[in-house]
């Protein structure tokens, strides 16, 4: 019989790590109609955790997501945790899960019990199909994995295929680091013959946006520091430009067969925002999903328009995104990277080593097994 608690960590409101409450009597959830329970193996953590936690959506924040989370600054006022608005507390958070059906509710199949299951964290209302205007994501508007159990629509949770030799904690990696990237790749067109460029290529995004992009067709630079180099060339990555050397510019135009990227993937944002544009050849993409470094960059028009470059921003997938994902992930051609595995009593820990960012991949969060 299953018990009525489970292990869950709370966000309490907007702040530090004070606001991350651990507790063993959370309520578990019961699926409702057309819903699924989810018993959570692994959830993987990102930077929209510490987003999320610290009010860096806000607009009045201008600083990068370290820099905000260091200060002693965070208030409920800062507030914007979902993005488009404030949310509901306590909350718990955390978007990149990976589990089995524990039980299901009326309208699905008694059959999915037991399945093995990626969430997709878009919810959408059944009746639209405007993607772009999901009811919520898990760990914002609902729950999420940073817990023992989570509900959600049935077609969120997507089957893992018998095929697959991914662990759990490689699967928890793929809704939010995976799907991010898989978006951004998708949404910039890329494919064989393009020429791309990887900002912050050693992050959960990065790390797949390298994996990826390769698997393409694409011939990919990736940048990150110099220590990380040797496991980025292991995930697909043609060439690497050292992000602390003297002259960004100049090092990644010279990178392999030289000359501009016909595509930018980037999540970091901050001062080498125009570096970036400049490097792009005529008519070239330039797609976006993070500003780690910084969101307030300076654009000047004349390159955006002089050079026929095309913008994408990207946050919520497309229908066709987590299915690409999956069948890359069934048919073992990504191996995500997984950095460290902490118990999920130890969050305050995997933040702060999350925040000092010498890690290639992702971490993961392993709630009790009982």
């Amino acid at each position: 019989m299953r018990p009525r608690t489970m292990h869950a960590v709370y966000l309490k409101g907007y702040g530090g790590f004070d606001q991350l409450e651990y507790t063993d009597r959370a309520p578990i959830p019961n699926p409702g109609p057309d819903e699924v329970l989810v018993k959570v193996l692994a959830c993987g953590m990102n930077n929209t955790d510490i987003n999320t936690r610290t009010g860096w959506y806000n607009p009045s924040v201008r600083t990068g997501t370290r820099d905000w989370a260091e200060t002693e600054e965070q208030t409920e006022s800062n507030g914007m945790g979902g993005w488009s608005g404030d949310i509901r507390f306590p909350r718990i958070q955390g978007m990149d899960v990976a589990g089995v059906i524990e039980a299901v509710g009326a309208g699905i199949a008694p059959e999915r019990i037991g399945q093995r299951v990626v969430c997709d964290p878009y919810w959408h209302a059944s009746d639209s199909d405007d993607f772009l205007e999901p009811l919520g994501l898990l760990g914002a508007e609902f729950d999420g994995g940073f817990a023992q159990y989570l509900r959600l629509p049935a077609v969120n949770a997507l089957p893992v295929g018998q095929e697959c030799q991914l662990e759990d904690s490689q699967l928890s990696t793929l809704p939010c680091s995976g799907g991010t990237a898989m978006n951004m790749l998708m949404l910039a067109g890329v494919g064989q013959g393009d020429r791309l460029l990887v900002t912050g290529a050693s992050g959960g995004v990065g790390s797949f946006l390298v994996q990826i992009g390769s698997l393409l067709g694409a011939e990919v630079t990736a940048v990150a520091s110099r220590e990380k180099h040797a496991q980025l060339v292991e995930f697909g990555a043609r060439y690497t430009v050292d992000r602390h050397g003297s002259d960004l510019h100049a090092a990644a135009l010279s990178a392999g067969s030289k000359g501009g990227y016909s595509v930018v993937a980037d999540v970091v944002g901050g001062d080498a925002f125009a570096a970036c544009l400049d490097m792009l050849n005529r008519g070239g993409r330039y797609v976006v999903a993070g500003a780690i470094a910084g969101p307030m960059v300076q654009l000047d028009l004349r390159t955006l328009y002089l050079k026929n470059l095309s913008f994408f921003g990207s946050t919520i997938y497309s229908r066709e995104t987590m299915p690409a994902l999956m069948e890359l992930a069934n048919s073992n051609q990504l191996v995500p990277a997984v950095y460290r595995q902490y118990d999920l009593g130890d969050i305050r820990e995997a933040q702060e080593e999350f925040l000092r960012k010498n890690h290639v991949g992702n971490l993961v969060l392993i709630p009790p097994s009982d």
